[in-house]
């Protein structure tokens, strides 16, 4: 049977946006149910100032609290060799840095050029891991469109990736339609044009949003073109504060329905998944979305495998 591997990023983009600081103990449970219905990659939070992003403060709790698990890659996304070194310290191993695709949304997210991103990375991979030991993945935002400057030009994307590339092959490069505006088309033209170009210098994955509610549509386009890495938020929750408009990512629910239905495996019990899903639409001033957790638990049971 194929497969897929779904990245959960609830824990971190889904609650980064929530203004009511989410307490310790149930960003906890949110997180344990997730990994008890099958997740296996997911994204814990972030190495940020909790000044910028005061939901993130808690993030060296929660690691020391969560423990290890058989099997499971918990990650933390890092704005900054300063954040890196946090997330080390505290004991991480998967590690995600975070360039802007533009000039605009880099200086409004990380407040630094793209080239100065690039070369932080480059510091980064020398002063925390010199030894190729931690696993990195390099997010690449508004990699399709931008809230200040519009459709992205592919030529922009690719002429940074080859910079990146070229400081070390082998990370995983998460492409981020982190408006949620970008079409099947631009997807499939993307990938491809990556892989073709870079072909197994990196590991590709796909980050979306589903403001525009093209959201599902893009992965099946970017399954369709050979990736096989998709980042999904717990029912839909999420939004980028630093992307004005932008809403929660896809649906982690609805991705794992979508290829359920096409005979894909995604490793994650549906079932209980949709259990953890009430866990985060609870959760107070939280902005949710998608679609199948709104569908009676028969239902979805009964078609997936039907077509």
């Amino acid at each position: 049977m194929p497969s897929v591997e779904i990245v959960e990023v609830g824990p971190r983009d889904g609650v980064q946006s929530v203004p009511t600081f989410i307490p310790t103990e149930e960003k906890l449970r949110l997180i344990n149910g997730l990994l008890d219905a099958g997740v296996k990659r997911i994204e814990i939070g972030s190495f940020v100032s909790p000044k910028a992003i005061p939901q993130m403060q808690d993030i060296a709790e929660i690691i020391s609290s969560l423990g290890k698990r058989e099997g499971v890659r918990p990650m933390t996304l890092v704005p900054n060799l300063k954040g890196a070194k946090l997330a080390v310290a505290a004991g991480m191993k998967e590690i995600i840095f975070v360039i802007s695709m533009t000039e605009s949304h880099n200086q409004s997210n990380v407040r630094r050029p793209v080239a100065q991103s690039i070369e932080e990375l480059r510091a980064l991979l020398e002063e925390v891991d010199a030894a190729g030991e931690l696993r990195m993945r390099v997010d690449l935002s508004c990699a399709f469109d931008c809230p200040f400057e519009g459709r992205v030009p592919e030529s922009v994307v690719l002429a940074h990736i080859e910079k990146i590339v070229a400081i070390r092959t082998g990370m995983e490069l998460g492409l981020c339609d982190t408006t949620g505006f970008a079409l099947s088309s631009q997807v499939r033209n993307l990938f491809g044009r990556c892989t073709h170009e870079f072909g197994d210098q990196a590991g590709w994955a796909f980050h979306c949003h589903d403001t525009a509610g093209f959201a599902l549509a893009n992965v099946l386009a970017a399954y369709e073109v050979g990736v096989r890495t998709f980042d999904a938020s717990v029912a839909g929750l999420g939004g980028c504060p630093f992307a004005p408009g932008a809403t929660g990512n896809v649906a982690t629910e609805d991705v794992i329905y979508l290829f359920h239905r096409m005979g894909v495996d995604t490793g994650i019990d549906l079932e209980r998944y949709l259990d953890v899903c009430g866990i985060a639409a609870g959760i107070p001033n939280g902005v949710t979305g998608g679609h199948v957790r709104h569908i009676p638990r028969t239902r979805i049971v009964s078609s997936i495998g039907g077509g």
